[in-house]
């Protein structure tokens, strides 16, 4: 398999400055893609490729310009007296206005800004967070990019992850879509149908949101309950998209502590959903936060199992581009991935 890496991500990393801070762990560290790679060398049977660069156009044709703009320029206009290593949101607009009261607006005020822009505190801003989150977009792009050459899969080790981030909005760790901006790609570049498939724990809300409305890019998802776990508010198996879109979102969600057997009963409801919508590509948001010893996680799969994952998903017979996304138990994290890699070539050999 042809792997994209790059090395922006390094310039982004705000554990150590969240803990002097006295907030949560940030689990998100620059050893992930270090222990991935070092795995993938390991197995030998990859080709490892240094990500180009597609600029910009691609990711605006996902998120909005005003919160590119915001992205781009927040740290250099944050106040320094307000924290020196990383901004994070201390005021988020109220959930609706009062009876007859003006609708909320995003102020001029960067403080604000930061507020209006995200959905939790767990994704700060700092002097290279966007130098990263644009390097991880161009990962995923330059992997579409080999997929739409006719590579059969490749895999894009992405590092800040991506679903979280909706059209306008950071959150969970993530800044820019990167399995968004990817299925994007594959529509701009002619296919009718493209897939995305997410793994993940965690509910992927941002790439919900993105193609809630739309029919051309399926979403499927197998994830922890939102009744349960982040990201709280939507993940639910009623919501199935809406307008033209509705029928084209399929929610698995599933309590905490779940097993192999049904966690795969739940991929397998999504494999048949996917089957059933030929798509000409497949966009897999890969995320291994689903094994019993991580961090923040809830399920209790095996490492054993990750080889059975992508399996099936070779056997699904698409052109298919994984994206890294969750996996912070940095012990088993590297023998996961290529585990998932190697049932995904074995099944399509």
């Amino acid at each position: 398999m042809l792997i994209f890496h790059g090395a922006a991500h390094r310039s982004h990393d705000p554990s150590p400055a969240m803990a002097r801070a006295g907030q949560p762990p940030n689990f998100d560290t620059p050893d992930r893609v270090d222990v991935v790679l070092d795995a993938l060398r390991a197995q030998g049977a990859h080709r490892l490729q240094l990500a180009g660069d597609a600029g910009l156009a691609p990711i605006a044709r996902v998120h909005r310009a005003d919160y590119l703009n915001f992205l781009q320029t927040a740290w250099e206009r944050w106040p320094r007296e307000r924290g020196a290593e990383l901004a994070l949101p201390q005021f988020w607009p109220g959930p609706g206005s009062p009876a007859g009261g003006p609708p909320a607006r995003c102020p001029d005020s960067v403080v604000a800004q930061l507020g209006w822009f995200a959905g939790d505190a767990i994704a700060p801003l700092m002097a290279g967070t966007w130098a990263a989150a644009y390097g991880s977009a161009q990962v995923a792009l330059s992997a579409q990019r080999a997929v739409t050459e006719g590579v059969r899969s490749a895999f894009a080790l992405c590092r800040p992850p991506g679903h979280h981030a909706g059209t306008a909005r950071l959150a969970g760790y993530c800044y820019l879509n990167n399995a968004a901006i990817a299925a994007q790609a594959f529509i701009d570049g002619g296919l009718r149908r493209v897939a995305v498939f997410d793994v993940d724990y965690h509910h992927g809300n941002g790439t919900q949101e993105i193609f809630y409305e739309r029919a051309d890019v399926l979403v499927c998802s197998v994830h922890a309950d939102p009744a349960e776990d982040y990201p709280f508010f939507v993940g639910r198996a009623d919501e199935i998209g809406a307008g033209p879109g509705e029928g084209f979102n399929l929610n698995c969600p599933l309590p905490a502590g779940s097993d192999w057997p049904t966690w795969r009963a739940a991929m397998e409801t999504c494999c048949r959903r996917i089957e059933a919508f030929a798509p000409q590509a497949l966009v897999v948001s890969l995320g291994v936060d689903t094994h019993r010893d991580d961090p923040s996680g809830g399920f209790k799969l095996d490492s054993s199992h990750y080889v059975l994952m992508g399996r099936r998903m070779g056997e699904l017979g698409l052109p298919t581009l994984f994206v890294l996304e969750g996996g912070y138990g940095l012990e088993v994290l590297g023998v996961n991935v290529t585990n998932v890699m190697a049932g995904f070539e074995g099944a399509a050999s």
